[in-house]
């Protein structure tokens, strides 16, 4: 009889602990990979997010840069950490919807805990004052008048922005010159210099030359339109949503991770996305909230991948 009820009190108190234990998270400093170098838009993304999330998480959390294969290193390396929330991933979708087409990696959307999507941000098509169009309408109209006259800058073989331009093109039967380049900075040195006819890369780079009238940027590839660039279209203007291609970024966490912290962090990311500090730098950069959570965001990644490796191997690109 004693036997018995020391196994039940013993059985009883771990039950009315565990539900307290679950919830006791974070209770040490935490890792964020960041599969980009230091100083580029992704890294300065995530360290101005981490500014207020380890506020709202009572605990600091350290970015880590792991650069290399378009993001696939810094992945690879969240896949082998423990799922116990302290190794965390924030990334942009190119490593998980484009990357796995085109080489081996560890992980795949399916395997990875979805946490929550923070942001997102068109890329955009951008021409010089003398181009023959000012709006995305004439602009669609002398690319379609002129095959193979033109020529476009973007990220490179298998590179979101150029995917992003080729969804468009091939859905348009546009016919217009790929000319790969490092990143938008140099694809943006090479427009300006009159190398290329067209800039296709991020907002960012572009906007002072937007400002003082050296540049004029006429579609983004979002459905929707941004407001830093009013004076060009999205793909739902002109009748084409289901065409979008995003730059938009998240959090993962290795497969297994607990859905009770999985909760927390993602709390904890939607109160920090609140501050007024981290939606002005938003605005600046030309992106805005776009918060996604769990199984809605592996969706979200699923609808990509696939329209992506759809994309590539149209091109040609596709491997895996």
């Amino acid at each position: 009889m004693k036997t018995t009820f020391l196994l039940s009190s013993i059985a009883l108190t771990a039950f009315s602990l565990s539900p307290a234990m679950a919830s006791d998270y974070p209770t040490r400093p935490i890792e964020i990979i960041v599969p980009a170098p230091a100083g580029g838009g992704t890294d300065n993304m995530a360290r101005m997010l981490n500014q207020y999330l380890q506020d709202e998480l009572g605990q600091p959390a350290a970015v880590i840069n792991v650069a290399g294969g378009g993001g696939a290193i810094g992945v690879n390396q969240l896949a082998r950490a423990r799922a116990d929330g302290y190794t965390l991933l924030s990334t942009w979708n190119s490593p998980i919807t484009t990357v796995p087409h085109m080489q081996r990696v560890q992980y795949s959307y399916e395997t990875l805990t979805p946490i929550i999507s923070t942001s997102q941000s068109a890329y955009t098509m951008c021409v010089l004052p003398d181009f023959p169009a000012d709006n995305a309408e004439e602009f669609i109209a002398e690319l379609t008048a002129n095959p193979g006259k033109y020529t476009y800058g973007n990220d490179g073989v298998g590179g979101t922005m150029r995917l992003a331009a080729e969804r468009i093109f091939g859905a348009l039967e546009i016919n217009a010159r790929p000319i790969p380049f490092g990143g938008a900075g140099e694809t943006l040195q090479n427009f300006l210099g009159g190398h290329v006819d067209i800039y296709g890369g991020s907002i960012p780079p572009v906007l002072p030359y937007v400002e003082d009238g050296t540049a004029k940027c006429l579609l983004v590839t979002s459905a929707q339109d941004n407001e830093a660039l009013p004076d060009a279209s999205g793909l739902e203007a002109l009748g084409y949503p289901e065409l979008e291609t995003v730059l938009w970024r998240m959090l993962l966490a290795p497969e297994g991770m607990d859905a009770s912290r999985v909760d927390i962090v993602a709390d904890a990311v939607t109160r920090a996305v609140e501050n007024p500090g981290y939606q002005e730098f938003l605005a600046a950069q030309g992106e805005t909230l776009n918060l996604v959570r769990g199984e809605d965001l592996r969706e979200r990644m699923h609808v990509e991948f696939e329209a992506i490796g759809e994309t590539l191997e149209n091109l040609g690109l596709k491997r895996f």
